[in-house]
């Protein structure tokens, strides 16, 4: 399997200036004085859905190349289709550039913007006999275009007087026709090696109602022609877009240069990069819209979708996705990158900023018989390890303790290090403590442990310098914030969903989220925001959901304390 080459660094670990073939041309093109010395770059989504983590690698790309050769970027929406298009994703679309770190300051654009200059250059086109009105339906225009073996057959209309066809044209702009009696086509070469140049289709008549323009227009641009034209009316130089539009690129050109738009120093270039593809996910929106509209996902920001709403909700750091963007590289090839290696940039970002917080995902009761009656011990726990500048927090220690039921046997083995009759433990940051009684209640079910406690053992070390093998989270009791735990996996069983062309959905995963509704955890965690994150002492990195209410607080697990791209790295041969 493929693997890009990470953003390279010096000895030190430090970035060094990053090399590939997009960032090469525009230092040629700056050293050459090509565009005025100019890098200008833009982002154009179509408002039809949520952005994913392919996007993300565009954004980082087109943003971050502006960004570091002094230059700007636009977004602009590519809104030429109303039938699928809504202000509720134009908005999402703002909310994730915004979140990922990144601006485009006073450069909001839609290709929308654009209708009416469009409009004038495609009658520039029909006048100067480079465009035409075509009677065909859209299933005629598929069937004549040829092979690539075969030249296309010209349309009957191919040769329309330009008065015509300026005519119809402007009827089809008010309306007078239904959907699919007419197109606009450009007049190039039905016979050209690029299939993409066998009279493409600039315009289709829609009776749509557009999100912004209403109803005012009748017939709305395909992508193919908005595209280039938009470019060169914002003054766009760098081009950037992904692999599936390397034939586009020569239709690109032919608009731009057919056109009566601004050339030199201001005519654009399309270049074309590598897609960002994940295994263990599909990365079209259009498949992601079905999970939505299917109900298999809580929407569009579902802790499991590969959005960047999904992808925030479940907690995963704007740095770590830029810095796994980063790293992915600008590659002329498509291949596939694991999610683990994402997985991996997230665990590495938490890892350094999250504190620690004990929380106790299925509680048992532990009572401590020799406690002083209602006595707290508030002791001083450090927030985080790894980062010295994170401080310590005040943590209320009791007689009345919750600890993982899973950290009890009755029965232990040999080599078992935590609690069981007769074995002793220490508690993290606290103290000391030996199972003397095993309670339970008339099904068998063991529902408290009854422990001694070292009092010389606060902080966690015995006096005496005996040794203690096994250290457990608890919280306690009296202080114990409630807490619904959604464990999060893969939406989608194996690492191709769509393999041997099965039907993605024949993939899902039935174990892709698990609820725990009675967990408890520190008080630390009772007045925390939606968007907070942590780790769960043994149980991973996690983040407070906006499901939470003042009563409970709902957390959503980001990503395990497991690193699974280590061994898939090591497999590989160390790359990535």
């Amino acid at each position: 399997m493929a693997i890009d080459e990470p953003t390279p660094t010096d000895a030190s670990g430090a970035d060094r200036p990053a090399r590939d073939f997009i960032r090469e041309r525009i230092r040629e093109d700056l050293a050459k004085g090509a565009n005025g010395g100019r890098v200008h770059t833009r982002f154009p989504p179509e408002p039809n859905g949520y952005l994913h983590i392919g996007h993300a690698k565009s954004i980082t790309l087109n943003f971050g190349v502006a960004e570091e050769f002094g230059g700007k970027c636009n977004l602009r929406f590519d809104d030429t289709n109303p039938l699928k298009e809504e202000e509720e994703y134009v908005e999402s679309i703002k909310r994730d550039i915004h979140w990922l770190g990144f601006d485009w300051d006073d450069r909001e654009y839609h290709a929308s913007d654009y209708f009416d200059q469009l409009y004038e250059w495609a009658q520039h086109l029909v006048r100067e006999g480079k465009a035409y009105v075509d009677e065909q339906s859209l299933d005629e225009v598929r069937a004549t275009r040829g092979t690539v073996k075969e030249p296309g057959t010209p349309s009957p209309w191919r040769d329309r007087p330009p008065e015509e066809s300026l005519d119809l044209l402007e009827r089809m702009k008010r309306g007078e026709f239904e959907e699919g009696r007419y197109v606009l086509r450009a007049k190039i070469d039905m016979a050209a090696k690029n299939m993409q140049m066998r009279d493409p289709l600039m315009y289709r008549i829609r009776h749509a109602t557009h999100h912004r323009t209403g109803d005012t227009w009748h017939i709305y641009p395909m992508y193919d022609f908005a595209h280039g034209l938009s470019d060169a009316i914002e003054g766009v130089t760098h081009s950037l877009c992904t692999l599936e539009f390397t034939d586009n690129r020569d239709l690109y050109d032919w608009f731009v240069d057919n056109c009566p738009t601004p050339h030199e120093p201001d005519r654009p270039y399309q270049f074309e990069f590598a897609r960002l593809n994940l295994t263990r996910t599909v990365m079209s929106k259009r498949k992601l819209l079905r999970l939505v509209q299917d109900g298999i996902v809580d929407g569009w920001d579902d802790p499991r979708m590969p959005t960047i709403s999904g992808m925030r909700r479940r907690g995963y750091p704007p740095e770590a996705i830029r810095a796994f963007a980063e790293s992915v590289g600008v590659a002329k090839n498509n291949s596939v990158i694991e999610f683990e290696r994402l997985e991996y940039y997230v665990r590495e970002h938490l890892n350094q900023h999250a504190p620690r917080v004990m929380t106790v995902l299925k509680p048992l009761k532990l009572t401590i018989t020799d406690w002083p009656e209602g006595h707290v011990d508030w002791l001083e726990a450090e927030n985080n390890p790894e980062d010295p500048e994170a401080g310590t927090r005040q943590v209320p220690f009791t007689g009345e303790l919750w600890v993982e039921r899973d950290d009890f046997r009755e029965d232990a083995p040999k080599k078992w290090f935590r609690l069981s009759p007769g074995r002793e433990v220490r508690l993290k940051h606290a103290y000391l403590v030996t199972c003397d009684e095993v309670v339970k209640d008339d099904t068998g079910e063991v529902v408290e442990l009854r422990c001694s406690h070292d009092p010389e053992s606060r902080g966690g070390e015995a006096p005496d310098g005996r040794k203690v093998r096994g250290t457990l989270h608890w919280v306690s009791r009296p202080h114990a914030v409630d807490c619904e735990v959604r464990l999060y996996d893969h939406l989608f069983e194996g690492e191709y969903p769509e393999a041997e062309g099965r039907d993605y959905t024949e993939s899902l995963n039935p174990d892709s989220r698990e609820v725990i509704d009675d967990a408890k955890t520190e008080t630390v965690l009772g007045d925390k925001e939606p968007g907070w994150t942590c780790q769960f002492f043994r149980h991973g990195y996690f983040v407070v959901d906006p499901d939470s209410t003042p009563q409970k607080k709902v957390m959503n697990r980001s990503v395990s304390l497991r690193d699974s791209w280590a061994k898939i790295e090591k497999k590989l041969g160390g790359k990535g």
